[in-house]
């Protein structure tokens, strides 16, 4: 008779791990029928083939991408689970946006429906089909990139996405650097603060730790999506945009609920 102390927990409830977790999240979502796509920190652990030691860092919550007018069938998925939801919260914004709280393991899961809405607005709804388990690595890219006061964990993130993924024309096993322009593109906003960001990761590219060549990996891979946006060719709003510059402000910062 096996020792019931040390029995794999009921899959009801939420794992120990939380890399484990998210994706075991996803999977139970399939099931359902739903579709679910791991974004943020957990997501970039999922995506990185190796682990850079002068990168590695803790992950406190999951961040999960829904489509639209999905937001009954996650709860009900959260529901079984076993988790706690934000209920002032969901009530208020649950068309959009749902957050849930595993209590056990003290940390958050917050579930976008359908839009991505934070420092900058993305059209992620339309790309959930790319990969199995997470958004593409260009959009993980650009959910981080976007974010207007990036801080550690989200510079490691995305040294850590450049260093295993080569800039491409497409989505199968690279980083779309195409998409990454078009987006910035579309939107002069977005292009100031992704523009930035790149600027910025390049100057902190040598304060980890990493070896010489992974940082001019690092560095070469930055400039070259530098190059793709700058060649874009960028559309009428942007143009528009443009001509007010920094004069006026061009993102949003959201009311912190929690981050991975």
């Amino acid at each position: 008779m096996s020792d019931s102390t040390t029995a794999t927990p009921p899959p009801d409830e939420p794992l120990a791990d939380i890399i484990a977790e998210g994706l075991a999240l996803v999977r139970a979502a399939e099931e359902r029928g739903l579709t679910l796509r791991l974004f943020g920190g957990v997501a970039i652990r999922v995506r990185s083939s190796r682990q850079y030691a002068p990168l590695t860092r803790t992950y406190n919550d999951i961040d999960l991408f829904a489509p639209r007018r999905s937001s009954t069938q996650v709860a009900k998925l959260f529901e079984a689970r076993g988790y706690d939801q934000d209920r002032q919260f969901n009530a208020m914004h649950g068309h959009f946006r749902l957050i849930y709280n595993d209590t056990t393991h003290n940390r958050q899961v917050d579930v976008f429906v359908g839009r991505f809405e934070m420092c900058h607005t993305l059209p992620l709804g339309d790309r959930l089909h790319l990969h199995p388990l997470t958004l593409s690595p260009a959009d993980l890219m650009l959910t981080k990139l976007q974010i207007v006061e990036l801080n550690d964990k989200d510079q490691r993130d995305l040294l850590a996405l450049v260093l295993d993924h080569e800039i491409g024309d497409s989505d199968t096993d690279k980083l779309s650097g195409s998409c990454v322009a078009a987006e910035c593109a579309a939107d002069w906003g977005l292009w100031r603060t992704v523009t930035g960001n790149l600027d910025r990761l390049a100057g902190a590219a040598g304060s980890y730790g990493l070896a010489a060549e992974e940082q001019a990996l690092i560095i070469r891979r930055l400039q070259t999506l530098q190059d793709l946006i700058s060649a874009q060719r960028k559309s009428r709003r942007w143009k528009t945009r443009a001509l007010v510059g920094e004069r006026a402000q061009w993102y949003e910062l959201p009311e912190e609920v929690g981050g991975a």
